[in-house]
């Protein structure tokens, strides 16, 4: 009997009629966080809408974000700025598939995102020795092979996405720039150029800059909703007080600076951590780790709507109720208006980012 399964088995891989695997067999993740753990190692962890932990699977260092496989469950965990690796796991079998490394005299900004088809990855990286900013093209089918580069459109590019249901790219240049020789300093705060770049086949498109007074906020972090409206978070630079640090933008428009009392806007403590749309696309909600905060954002009125307080808190991305949240203190769970639905593991701190798959 096994040998007739054996051989049966056998025809269907033959024949292409065995299911090719799905987030489901990964244990049916909703999103991806990169965490470090109390004995000093380090992993990307798969997280249930119930935030249950589907898988764990080791890395080699300090994570940032990741970028998951449009049709498979696969993913490219990055290291955190300045790193120079990028690991692709098979997160059904949690075995590495392929280890990507910065081209030498380059290092990731820590994010990436895939083609729409997944054939292709695309990362934002670092030419720190001319100080320009760069996307690096790897190839997916044929083992994610480095295949090109293309001009980020300004310095410092961190954040990339794509536009849905399209391959035009939008990369938030945060307009510093950083050696590696220099750790994490950033060298060229007076001239820095924060812009939103668009591009498409390689090619940029539209590039949206902020105005002479702003141009110390640098952009750095970007969410996409299902219409193609860009929110971006910023990090002020600057020495006086800055009066927003959340922003939306549509090709083809001017961008739009949301408002808040500037008591709220302090207290973000200059820094923009993570970014996301609400499912309905109604509201975004911006977190600060180094303020300890979570805001909340009308789409319409370009206004304020909730503030809620939680320690060392960053990731964020949309869940059915309300917000999904992950801090640095471990703490895991939703968030409905100001409401906090929380539960906090010894096992994880969570890292900035929180990837919807």
């Amino acid at each position: 009997m096994k040998t007739d399964r054996r051989y049966f088995l056998g025809g269907l891989l033959a024949s292409g009629l065995v299911p090719k695997p799905t987030w489901a067999d990964a244990g049916g993740p909703a999103f991806l966080a990169a965490a470090a753990k109390p004995d000093g190692s380090f992993g990307l962890c798969g997280i249930t809408d119930g935030f249950d932990i589907a898988f764990e699977i080791p890395l080699p260092s300090r994570g940032h974000a990741a970028a998951a496989h449009p049709t498979r469950p696969e993913a490219v965990a990055f290291a955190r700025r300045p790193g120079t690796y990028a690991l692709v796991i098979d997160c059904v079998t949690g075995n590495p598939k392929a280890r990507l490394s910065s081209p030498e005299g380059r290092h990731f900004y820590g994010h990436g995102v895939f083609s729409q088809d997944g054939n292709w990855l695309f990362t934002t990286e670092n030419d720190y020795e001319v100080g320009r900013g760069l996307i690096g093209i790897w190839d997916v089918p044929n083992s994610y092979k480095r295949a090109g580069e293309f001009s980020s459109g300004g310095i410092g590019p961190h954040d990339i996405k794509r536009l849905p249901d399209t391959d035009t790219l939008v990369v938030a240049n945060g307009g510093i720039d950083t050696h590696p020789e220099s750790g994490r300093a950033k060298l060229n705060i007076p001239t820095m150029q924060p812009n939103l770049s668009y591009i498409t086949a390689g090619k940029i498109t539209e590039s949206m800059s902020l105005s002479s007074k702003m141009h110390k906020n640098s952009i750095r972090h970007l969410a996409v909703s299902e219409n193609g409206d860009v929110a971006f978070g910023m990090q002020w630079q600057g020495e006086a007080e800055v009066t927003s640090l959340v922003g939306l933008h549509r090709m083809g428009a001017e961008a739009i600076l949301f408002e808040a009392p500037q008591q709220q806007v302090r207290a973000m403590n200059g820094y923009i951590g993570s970014i996301a749309f609400a499912k309905d696309a109604k509201t975004i909600a911006v977190t600060s780790p180094r303020g300890g905060l979570i805001q909340t954002y009308n789409t319409l009125s370009h206004t304020i709507v909730a503030s809620s307080a939680i320690t060392d808190v960053c990731g964020v991305a949309p869940h059915d109720r309300g917000y999904a949240i992950t801090s640095g203190t471990g703490q895991i769970g939703n968030l409905i208006g100001r409401h906090q639905n929380l539960k906090k593991s010894a096992a994880y701190q969570w890292d900035n980012h929180l990837i919807l798959i």
